[in-house]
């Protein structure tokens, strides 16, 4: 009788703990899709503060950076969680790209080389994601061989995911076609600059976690 009252404890208690942990909830995407955008919106609506640098360069995120503890309301919705901002992912990066950018040969490869580590870094978080947002600039073609290979990578790892169309602010938006490329995952139109739609995003949030 003991071991089976224990036994009750022990479950009450992990199944406890299991309720107060914290979501990983990662940022995934090509860079300058506006991952960083949408981190410092998060993080300003329910911090206020920032959590990161924003530029037009490529690659300003090259390290996976970590906000912890926002807590997001809907309604009389709850949700906690551990953000986490990770580099662009690609399949190619050539110094030669940050050098038409302005910067010197000795930064852009540099910054190639610090990039290309942020881009495994990357990948290998995802084995600890819960869930993870897939931000894309909208006013792009969304059939692109990183996209496939996000959501590939995401799709073979069984984790929930949910689509931002980011940049609807822009006249070339086209959210439309995100939504055929990607017809299995939600996708939710925002302008992560100018917070355009982003109670539909946290909506959207409640439902994929």
């Amino acid at each position: 009788m003991i071991n089976v009252i224990q036994k009750f404890i022990n479950k009450v208690l992990k199944d406890l703990f299991k309720k107060k942990k914290h979501l990983k909830l990662g940022l995934y995407g090509p860079p300058n899709g506006g991952k960083t955008t949408l981190a410092n919106r998060i993080c300003q609506d329910w911090l206020g503060e920032e959590m990161g640098i924003v530029s037009s360069i490529p690659h300003e995120t090259r390290e996976v950076r970590i906000k912890e503890q926002i807590t997001v309301k809907s309604g009389k919705k709850e949700l906690s969680f551990n953000l986490v901002d990770t580099p662009g992912i690609a399949t190619k990066i050539d110094y030669e790209d940050f050098v038409k950018h302005g910067l010197s040969v000795k930064k852009a490869k540099e910054r190639a080389k610090e990039a290309t580590k942020g881009v495994i870094d990357a990948i290998k978080w995802l084995d600890d994601m819960d869930s993870v947002i897939v931000v894309l600039d909208s006013t792009y073609d969304p059939y692109s061989q990183v996209n496939i290979t996000i959501i590939g990578n995401l799709q073979a790892r069984n984790i929930p995911v949910l689509i931002v169309a980011n940049k609807v602010d822009l006249k070339k938006s086209d959210i439309k076609k995100i939504e055929a490329a990607f017809p299995q995952y939600p996708v939710v139109g925002i302008s992560a600059k100018y917070g355009k739609h982003m109670e539909d995003f946290y909506k959207a949030l409640f439902e994929i976690v």
